[in-house]
């Protein structure tokens, strides 16, 4: 008799809404495959709902990949496992720092070192930089990126960050007479169990090529070219801001929290003043260098390394 096939999910959650993600797109492979949870637990927890000042004061070192150290993994490092899902949330255009800490980790090279990963995101909208950073770790580690699915929130942009940042400092995710509920809409949730017939089949044959391809005809990947714009030009402010305010101290330090309260104020402004002008210059790019745009967002899409 066959064993089943074994699936490790590594993940980190503040609010639950990537678990349940998680939990739908496996729902339909219950009985088939035996699932291993390991949830990632930083040393001293992050808050949530966020201070503000913490909140910002977080961005250096998780845009620099310094990240606060998690505790021991539970799961045997040595146990064989025929699958790695990997679910992560992008903070600052980067992956989380206890995402960022478990693939700088020695038991994560153990781990993940010739296995086939799958990345899972549930995220605002801006993900490329942290999905690089990762397949870069996971090249680092000998793994096997195999497929990537990415949950957005899809409202506009800036009504987007008025819901997160409203959930994330005062822990309200449920809607309001003007703005729609926070977060990845429901329905994407719910559906998300499409993805379960592809993994289950690429588990079963041990073939992983045509994983990606068609988890692409389900819309796991959906990407708009005026956000690779945006975002592009979102890492280089976030780079500049994270080494002028970490020259003046490590994360929390009292002589740092000028540099991070005059960046946490320019911020909000920015968004709001590039949002609509990185839109418009999309669209003239667009219109002007299409095919290399398109090129970009294919890129991004996929799940090659450059």
């Amino acid at each position: 008799m066959n064993e089943r096939p074994k699936v490790l999910v590594v993940y980190y959650t503040q609010t639950g809404q990537l678990k349940r993600i998680i939990d739908h797109v496996l729902a339909p492979l219950n009985g088939h495959v035996d699932v291993t949870y390991e949830q990632l637990v930083p040393v001293r927890p992050f808050p949530f709902p966020w201070g503000k000042q913490e909140f910002y004061d977080t961005m250096p070192e998780t845009v620099q990949g310094t990240p606060r150290g998690i505790e021991p993994l539970k799961v045997d490092v040595n146990t064989h496992f025929d699958l790695v899902l990997l679910a992560y949330q992008p903070w600052f255009l980067s992956p989380s720092q206890p995402t960022a800490a478990f693939l700088q980790s020695e038991a994560a090279a153990r781990l993940l070192k010739g296995k086939p990963v799958i990345t899972l995101l549930g995220s605002r909208n801006m993900w490329l930089n942290a999905q690089e950073k990762v397949k870069g770790y996971l090249h680092k580690a000998g793994a096997q990126l195999v497929g990537n699915i990415v949950l957005v929130d899809k409202s506009p942009n800036l009504v987007s960050l008025i819901t997160i940042l409203r959930w994330a400092f005062k822990g309200k995710k449920e809607a309001t007479r003007f703005l729609p509920q926070a977060g990845v809409q429901e329905n994407e949730i719910l559906t998300s169990g499409r993805f379960a017939t592809p993994i289950g089949s690429a588990l079963s044959a041990k073939k992983w090529d045509d994983l990606h391809p068609q988890l692409l005809s389900l819309n796991s990947v959906e990407l708009l070219p005026n956000l690779v714009l945006l975002e592009n030009n979102g890492i280089k402010a976030f780079r500049f801001w994270a080494k002028f305010i970490s020259a003046k101290g490590g994360p929390g330090a009292a002589s740092r929290q000028g540099r991070v309260s005059m960046y946490r104020g320019l911020l909000l402004v920015g968004i709001f003043v590039l949002t609509p002008i990185t839109l418009i210059s999309s669209l003239i790019r667009l219109n002007l260098k299409r095919s290399e745009l398109e090129r970009e967002v294919e890129y991004y899409k996929g799940i090659g390394l450059r």
